[in-house]
């Protein structure tokens, strides 16, 4: 019984020994898997799945309808036949009624119908790019909620080299009070420094975990680890390399733009959808039917009745419905055009906003590394002076602590090009999955 139990022990654990580490997630994992469980790009793949039906709606509006109408009654009737010398006669008559019909109608003219066909047209296009959007959408909140967990994870490392200083501060305020070379005063400011030090600890080790828990959500697994920022990063060379090209390929190609331009045709297919209500209607009808027993003075009779022709309908008046709804929807048109018009000023916006800053990151970035490097050689510098008795070991800590402060903002500068660089490309209307696979490859393991 106890090798039993010790076997399904060993049986239980194993799993878990073998697992290891929590594993990293790399950006174009993540991407896919957003693709599969995102609930917000789910969302927006119904809705186009849904808006691409808008353009048979429409067009079901020039087809012919069919519709067939079979009915079978039974009836009793009262017949009384009246004499002119008195006596009438009455009797009760009982029979069955059946009446089937086949009835076809072809718009020939219909400006309305026509108007709600392009309609239509427009409505699925407007969807399709509104899905485009979403798409692009999609790519950023990966590619942002990824890198805010990596500087999350230098935020961290930082203020840990930031505790660790003022912990070896006060060590030293310590050696120093007992040997009556210090004050209490000094004690107490540096035990202040580490206290907010060990607060600002929590909150970025908090917000770490609240970083992980948005790109949880968004590819639908629990996130633990992300790869890191390989050490060989270079800048993507920006083609086209001017604003008037971008900002001309966003006039072409924006999703948002485009979706706004099939905003203001819908728009105007509803002006003229309303203004046909003062238009005729000619219509092709065509019908079959056949009948039997039809009334009592028809009983035991059949008829069959073929027919085809045209029907005109001119409207006269409604109340002013018509004059109503058409001013209403030449407002609406005004409306979607000076939308369109915001919604280009801010594509313009974002373009300028992210190109400026996808070609200034190089200097940035090299300015950063600079300061990463002297960092780097204050730190050797500073373990050689505390060999040759001319520093102390606090020294060193806060060299190492402008030294972690420096590679924050060099990562930090480089999250900012990876994301001004697709930022620019969705806002131009170009960004696309291989964008994603060629940002994802300056990502690697850990090491």
């Amino acid at each position: 019984m106890a090798t039993h139990w010790k076997w399904n022990a060993v049986c239980l654990a194993l799993p878990m020994l073998l697992a290891g580490p929590a594993q990293a997630i790399g950006l174009w994992q993540a991407y896919e898997a957003a693709l599969q469980h995102d609930p917000t790009y789910q969302s927006a793949r119904y809705e186009s799945e849904a808006g691409k039906e808008y353009k048979a709606l429409g067009r079901a509006n020039l087809l012919p309808t069919l519709s067939a109408s079979l009915s079978q009654s039974k009836n009793r009737a009262d017949y009384t036949i009246h004499s002119e010398r008195g006596g009438d006669s009455t009797s009760h008559p009982q029979y069955t009624s059946r009446s089937n019909s086949l009835s076809l109608r072809q718009p020939l003219l219909n400006m309305e119908g026509w108007a709600r066909y392009r309609q239509g047209q427009a409505q699925t296009e407007l969807s399709d790019a509104q899905f485009i959007s979403r798409q692009h959408e999609l790519m950023l909140r990966v590619l942002s909620a990824y890198l805010d967990i990596l500087f999350a994870q230098d935020q961290v490392a930082l203020m840990v080299a930031q505790r660790d200083t003022f912990a070896e501060h006060r060590k030293m305020n310590e050696k120093m009070f007992s040997k009556g070379e210090g004050t209490r005063t000094e004690m107490l400011e540096t035990q202040a420094k580490l206290d907010v030090a060990e607060a600002q600890l929590i909150e970025a080790r908090d917000n770490l975990a609240n970083n992980k828990a948005v790109l949880s959500g968004i590819v639908g697994s629990n996130v633990q680890a992300v790869d890191e920022l390989g050490k060989d990063f270079r800048l993507r060379p920006l083609q086209p390399n001017t604003f008037d090209a971008w900002r001309d390929l966003a006039l072409s190609n924006n999703p948002e733009l485009k979706a706004q331009e099939k905003a203001v045709e819908i728009a105007y297919q509803e002006i003229r959808r309303n203004k046909a209500g003062h238009l005729p209607r000619l219509d092709l009808v065509a019908s079959l039917s056949k009948n039997q027993s039809e009334t009592l003075s028809t009983s035991n009779q059949d008829s069959t009745v073929r027919s085809i022709g045209v029907q005109l309908n001119i409207p006269l008046y409604s109340g002013g419905y018509v004059n109503a709804s058409s001013n209403q929807a030449v407002a609406n048109h005004q409306k979607a055009k000076a939308d369109l018009n915001v919604r280009s000023d801010r594509v313009m916006q974002e373009i300028r906003k992210q190109f400026n800053l996808a070609t200034s990151s190089a200097g940035k970035i090299e300015a950063v590394q600079k300061a990463v490097e002297s960092s780097r050689l204050l730190i050797q510098a500073t373990q050689q002076s505390i060999k040759g008795g001319l520093r102390i070991n606090l020294d060193l800590l806060n060299a190492r602590q402008q030294y972690y402060s420096n590679l924050r903002d060099l990562a930090q500068a480089k999250y900012n090009y990876l994301q001004a660089w697709t930022r620019l490309r969705a806002a131009a209307g170009v960004l696309s999955a291989e964008d994603m696979r060629a940002i994802s490859a300056y990502f690697s393991e850990k090491r």
